[in-house]
């Protein structure tokens, strides 16, 4: 594992946000099972929502990384042949672990045979989380079209007719969404639109751009930050007030990433994360090495949260949350957070030892 910060990126700062954030989700979900006050729920409603920019930064961050150590872009199979060990079999491994273990925690019904087996694992069914990974994991299969749109945009004007195409096409999906699927009672039933790549297509072709033209982008971040400020706390309370229309009694399942506050807080909190990862690197923090270490385990990490909240719940979380919700709420998400990027830190370690046991004598002692 690489702690060296020579090696970090802005993708690094955009999936370690993601991963830190996505725990708080997880927490705030579960710490509704303990029937707060509507007060104290309208207040949970309003963190989580300061928090629901985790899947489009997960697919920008990827796709930016992705574009930088592709570049020249390798054979499909090896490019493959590398994502397997530390994406594919992880998340097969997380998957069973949780459908097997763990099968209070699955979305949209419960196996009951091989076949409703697979297809909660598929479609990301089999924890509350795992839908993020059946959505990125089509972008990560999908790689060689971005390298075409890489090769496509070496300037700036075919770069700009791309982004404000997609732009363009995205804002009358929204649209389409807005009046025609989000009011709708039946709103819950659409959750398969979180599980396509179409629906966060603009995250990866920007992440594409944003590194292709990274320095443009830093002049722009480093000269309006506070534009983008103001315009996700207005987004922020734009989502509020669209999620209380659905009533006094909050439900998180009434939220969307395909709302227009929506879309416009992510992008403002990805455009921020990106201008402190710009201003990070160009000072040279003593921090890159970190910021490049948990980039690292945020996958694995994020795949073993759930399980271990779990256990942390029904270990006496629960019952303090019930007890003392802030409190309880903290010590669960610090406790997860900690464990998670433990577990992964160590596991990765032991893989690192035993690569390098396999080495032959005068390789290990030079």
């Amino acid at each position: 594992m690489n702690w060296q910060g020579d090696k970090v990126d802005a993708g690094d700062y955009l999936k370690v946000a993601a991963c830190t954030a996505v725990m708080g989700q997880s927490v705030l979900s579960l710490a509704l099972t303990a029937q707060p006050t509507v007060k104290l729920q309208a207040v949970m409603a309003g963190i989580y929502l300061a928090v629901k920019f985790t899947a489009p930064a997960f697919i920008w961050g990827i796709l930016f990384t992705t574009s930088r150590t592709t570049y020249p872009a390798p054979s499909y199979g090896t490019y493959l042949k590398r994502q397997t060990p530390t994406l594919f079999l992880p998340t097969a491994i997380w998957t069973v672990f949780y459908l097997w273990l763990m099968p209070g925690v699955q979305q949209h019904g419960t196996a009951h045979s091989w076949g409703s087996f697979i297809w909660q694992g598929v479609s990301g069914n089999a924890a509350p989380h795992l839908w993020y990974n059946t959505m990125m994991l089509q972008f990560i299969l999908l790689m060689p079209i971005f390298w075409w749109l890489r090769g496509r945009v070496n300037r700036p004007q075919a770069a700009k007719r791309w982004g404000w195409s997609i732009g363009g096409l995205y804002v009358l999906a929204i649209v389409g969404f807005t009046r025609w699927v989000y009011p709708n009672d039946h709103f819950a039933h659409w959750y398969l639109l979180d599980r396509v790549f179409p629906g966060f297509l603009l995250y990866a072709i920007l992440g594409v751009l944003c590194w292709r033209y990274w320095p443009a982008w830093q002049r722009w971040l480093s000269r309006y930050w506070s534009l983008l400020v103001l315009m996700a706390c207005v987004a922020w309370v734009v989502q509020n007030w669209t999620l209380r229309q659905w009533g006094t009694t909050i439900d998180l399942a009434h939220t969307s990433y395909y709302l227009p506050a929506t879309v416009v807080f992510d992008l403002s909190v990805i455009g921020l994360v990106l201008a402190f990862a710009g201003y990070q690197i160009r000072r040279r923090s003593r921090s890159l090495g970190v910021v490049h270490g948990l980039a690292q385990l945020a996958y694995p990490s994020y795949l073993a949260n759930v399980f271990w909240l779990q256990l942390i719940w029904r270990g006496g979380g629960a019952a303090l949350t019930r007890a003392h919700l802030g409190l309880g709420i903290l010590v669960c998400y610090g406790l997860t957070w900690i464990v998670s990027f433990s577990f992964s830190a160590l596991i990765a370690q032991s893989i690192d030892l035993i690569k390098w046991r396999k080495q032959p004598w005068t390789e290990r002692n030079r």
